[in-house]
């Protein structure tokens, strides 16, 4: 497939969902890598294959003693530059290609091998600073291409469709929209009926919610939507998260923050 917005960087992954020394299968534009880390938390990636029969090397096992990753089918050995290792020797030229990884915060962005056109958004470092990370949910690959997921996340109105069952909303105004280059701000206030007690025992978390919520929505194109609210128990913050597998279907998932105010 064609790259999508080749320069973009991608965040792939957060770190907290990786083993240690247990290799991961990611997919980008097209392409299969496997990335793992060790016990000092280095991180390493390759092309998911095997030059020399074309097995999955995310199938394989890493070797902790020489952060080496392990082919399945004839148990060759490839360090995290791609270097063939035949027990204390190594090549001195890859023969799989590494993927870059930058990591910051614990979450591990790449370029995929093209030269940066965009920066990686300063947002999430505004968010780690002032938040603590909770941990990773709602991690899918979703049928559909990515440009039509990227229109309906950054469709700031989408509560009155996708949530608005769920949240019992009436009315969602926007009080401001802002917008900087590659980045936007919308602020918003949704108001909610009321929840029955069956609902909020089939969900608990409509308990914390008041009937108006006051939101702000940030975009860092093209990846990035966060969810900033406040609760009566604290401040949340959900980072959204896209990026393209392949043509026709697009990875998501969600690094949740929050901020308590009863402290």
């Amino acid at each position: 497939m064609e790259p999508i917005l080749p320069g973009a960087p991608w965040l792939v992954a957060h770190k907290s969902t990786l083993g240690v020394n247990k290799p991961k299968k990611i997919t980008l534009n097209g392409q299969d890598y496997v990335i793992w880390h060790n016990q000092k938390g280095e991180m390493f990636a390759l092309d998911n294959i095997c030059p020399h029969m074309q097995a999955p090397l995310s199938n394989g096992w890493v070797c902790q003693d020489r952060d080496t990753i392990t082919c399945p089918f004839h148990a060759l050995e490839f360090d995290g530059q791609g270097r063939l290792q035949q027990g204390d020797k190594k090549d001195t030229q890859p023969i799989t290609r590494p993927l870059e990884l930058i990591i910051s915060n614990d979450c591990i962005w790449t370029y995929a091998g093209f030269e940066p056109r965009l920066p990686i958004p300063d947002l999430h470092q505004k968010i780690a600073d002032d938040y603590e990370f909770i941990g990773v949910t709602g991690e899918k690959s979703i049928q559909g291409d990515f440009l039509t997921n990227l229109m309906v996340n950054y469709d700031y109105n989408h509560q009155n469709g996708t949530h608005k069952e769920l949240f019992k909303i009436t009315s969602c105004n926007v009080s401001s929209f802002e917008e900087k280059g590659y980045y936007a701000t919308v602020k918003q206030e949704l108001t909610r009926a009321n929840n029955t007690l069956v609902e909020i025992l089939k969900n608990p978390i409509l308990g914390i919610f008041p009937k108006t919520l006051t939101n702000r929505l940030e975009y860092a194109f093209p990846s990035t939507t966060a969810f900033f609210a406040k609760t009566p128990i604290g401040d949340i913050a959900q980072i959204h998260i896209l990026y393209p597998e392949t043509a026709k279907i697009t990875k998501t998932f969600i690094l949740m923050y929050a901020k308590s105010s009863i402290l």
